[in-house]
This record gives structure tokens, C-alpha cells and sequence, in this order.
């Protein structure tokens, strides 16, 4: 399902993104286009990319091609999905210790539809930080450990 959605395969491809994706939700998936984890969140992605293109952009990142961000995000589990709003870093509290990225494959669709209507509201009033509308049993768990991906 990757294939489906864009792919940004540079720095300057992800920087231009940032930058240029207004009023929308910028959804980065950092993964591998071969991992079964990243194709099973893909295929969710590109099943409500349509439904969402009113509120939310999404684009593929390959953490090989882009070690810049890899390390930025400190992205050491994949998939990893980081959402910005008008070029602002958008952190949401999924109950972990970690608020930069959601870590893993949503659920469901709706668990992800759910998560982009959130941060959107959110953003659209000025906040940074949202809290997740995911069911907590949802979100899967992962100890902060630094390790190489």
C-alpha cells in the first residue's frame, strides 16, 4: 500500500514540506517501505488519506534516506509518525513519556481519524500539545530505550 501515498526522500524534500503544508495537519510516517509494521500502517494511512484531505497531509519517509530527521526525532522504533501544523511540531500526550511521535501502527482507521480531528482542532486554536483520543489499550508500548534502528 505504500505506493499509494507520497514519498518525501531527502531532508530538503521533508524541510520543504514543513514549510509549505498550511492549515492542514502534516502527517510524516518514519519507517521502511518493506517492514510488515510500516505496510500495515500504510495501509491505513492511504485508506483515510481521502476521507482526511480537508484536515490532513500524509507523507511516506524512509528513516535510511533521511538520517537528519531519523536522529532528530530520535526515531529508534518503526514505523514512527510525527505530525506538524503550519511548520509547528504538534505533540500529543498518548499517556506515555514520550509526546513527539506516535510509535507504531494505529489500530483501526478510526483511531487515526479520531487522532488527526484532535491535533487539528487543537492547532486551529493555538495549542501545541493535545491529548489523545486513542483508547489507551490502543496505543502500543515501548520502553524509551536508545538503540539503533
Amino acid at each position: 500500500m505504500s505506493f499509494l501515498l507520497p514519498k518525501l526522500s531527502s531532508k530538503k524534500a521533508v524541510d520543504q514540506a514543513i514549510k509549505s503544508t498550511a492549515e492542514k495537519v502534516l502527517v510524516l510516517r518514519f519507517g521502511r517501505d518493506n517492514d510488515p509494521v510500516c505496510l500495515q500502517l500504510d495501509d491505513i494511512l492511504s485508506k483515510t488519506s481521502s476521507d482526511l484531505s480537508k484536515m490532513a497531509t500524509i507523507y511516506l519517509v524512509d528513516v535510511d534516506q533521511t538520517p537528519v530527521y531519523t536522529h532528530y526525532f530520535d526515531i529508534s522504533y518503526i514505523p514512527s509518525t510525527v505530525f506538524f501544523f503550519n511548520g509547528q511540531h504538534m505533540k500529543v500526550d498518548y499517556g506515555s513519556p514520550d509526546h513527539t511521535k506516535f510509535v507504531g501502527s494505529f489500530k483501526t482507521k478510526q483511531d487515526f481519524i479520531d487522532l488527526i480531528e484532535v491535533i487539528y482542532r487543537g492547532a486551529m486554536r493555538g495549542k501545541l500539545i493535545v491529548q489523545s483520543p486513542i483508547d489507551p489499550k490502543n496505543i502500543p508500548k515501548y520502553d524509551l530505550l536508545y538503540q539503533d534502528i
